[in-house]
Parts: C-alpha cells; sequence; structure tokens
C-alpha cells in the first residue's frame, strides 16, 4: 500500500533545502508519495514572526543552517540573489517580490503535474548549492525543471497566467498547514501528524514504518 504524506515546503528556506533531497530520496526507496506544497516565505507572510525585530534571529539562522549543512554534507551557500528582496541591516522587506512569486507560483505549477517534489529539489540545489550564481537567469531554472521532467516555458506561462489562482492555491496551502497543527516549514503531515524541521526525517521514517511502509 503506497503511504501518502504532504510536504509544506519554502523556496527560501534553508532547512527546507536542506530537507527536500532527502525527502525525496524516501520516496524512490519507499512506498511513499509525498506531495509539495508550496507555501510563501515566512518573510512575505509574517515577517514578525520570524525576526521579531531581533537582529540576532537571522545571524543564528545563517550560522545553524551552515553547520548543519556541513553536518550532512550538503553543498550551501546563501543564495546570490536573495529570493526575497530585503534589506538584512533593517529587515525591511521589498514591496515587489518577483523572484520568489515566480518561483512559487512555478512549484505549485509543478505540483499540478505531480511533478512537485523533484522540481523543489532541483531548483532549491541551483538557489542554495552555492554552484549557480544568478540563478534566475540565463539557462538555470530551464535545466533544473529539466531534470525534475517539466517545462520551464509552460510553468513559466501558467505562474502568468493563472497567477490569481496559484496564489490562491499557495494560500491554501498554509490554511492547510495550520490546521495541522503547524505553521513553519519544512514540515511534513503524514496520517494527521505534522512533522516540522529538516531534523525530523528520521522520526517520520520510524512512523511510516508503524504504518506498513515498504520497500520499492
Amino acid at each position: 500500500m503506497t503511504l501518502k504524506a504532504d510536504l509544506y515546503f519554502s523556496f527560501r528556506s534553508p532547512y527546507s533545502y536542506l530537507a527536500i533531497g532527502r525527502y525525496r530520496a524516501l520516496t524512490e526507496m519507499f512506498d511513499v508519495d509525498i506531495t509539495l506544497r508550496t507555501v510563501w516565505p515566512i518573510a512575505i507572510r509574517s515577517p514578525d514572526l520570524l525576526f521579531s525585530g531581533n537582529p540576532a534571529a537571522p545571524r543564528y539562522i545563517l550560522m545553524d543552517s551552515m553547520r548543519v549543512a556541513q553536518m550532512l554534507e550538503i553543498p550551501y551557500r546563501w543564495p546570490n540573489p536573495d529570493p526575497i528582496k530585503q534589506d538584512m541591516a533593517t529587515l525591511t522587506i521589498a514591496p515587489e517580490q518577483p523572484l520568489i512569486r515566480r518561483v512559487c507560483r512555478m512549484g505549485q505549477a509543478a505540483t499540478r503535474r505531480g511533478r512537485g517534489l523533484p522540481f523543489a529539489d532541483e531548483v532549491s540545489k541551483i538557489i542554495f548549492d552555492g554552484s549557480t550564481d544568478n540563478w534566475h537567469e540565463g539557462d538555470h531554472l530551464a535545466k533544473a525543471a529539466q531534470r525534475a521532467g517539466l517545462d520551464l516555458v509552460e510553468l513559466d506561462a501558467e505562474a502568468v497566467s493563472d497567477a490569481d489562482a496559484l496564489d490562491a492555491e499557495i494560500a491554501a496551502n498554509q490554511e492547510a498547514l495550520e490546521a495541522a497543527g503547524h505553521w513553519g516549514v519544512p514540515t511534513l503531515v503524514f496520517d494527521g501528524e505534522p512533522f516540522f524541521g529538516q531534523d525530523r526525517i528520521e522520526t517520520v521514517l520510524w512512523r511510516m514504518n508503524e504504518k506498513g511502509l515498504t520497500e520499492r
């Protein structure tokens, strides 16, 4: 029996990046289907919840995500450019956010096609793994989409033509995450239980084993 779960994910979250490849690998090893549920980064939907005016918060997140990446031997660098336009000195979020809105809408469009998880994994790599400057330019996104079995031109067109509906789906994902009992990412919801954080994958695997997880 195929087990099913939902992964609530942000394209700006370093912890989402550190989790996505391992969740994708889990679906390749075991008979489990994980649906990607894109949410807006917290810097867009609720910046006060993340930063709360404390300058130590972003510094700690950067330090901690870097050491987790080192421990897991996952290539990692803060994105260039950051998907969110933000003054890191004042923590002010710019009113216009073309990069994150584009990539989130494409992520949701990928989920519509049943390819959300591989799309998020491939795109997160070019954003966070340190190998790609200006990941939003040239053919970087096109190649990432191709590796995920998708066509970037098609995704981009849908992100523009169906932006309102995609935004509504992304908002509904956030509501579903909160209804499941959490607010942050990455959170995997399995059998009604939320598992928050990149460090809960072993716990997820343990619970899935209890529910009859089998190898592919």
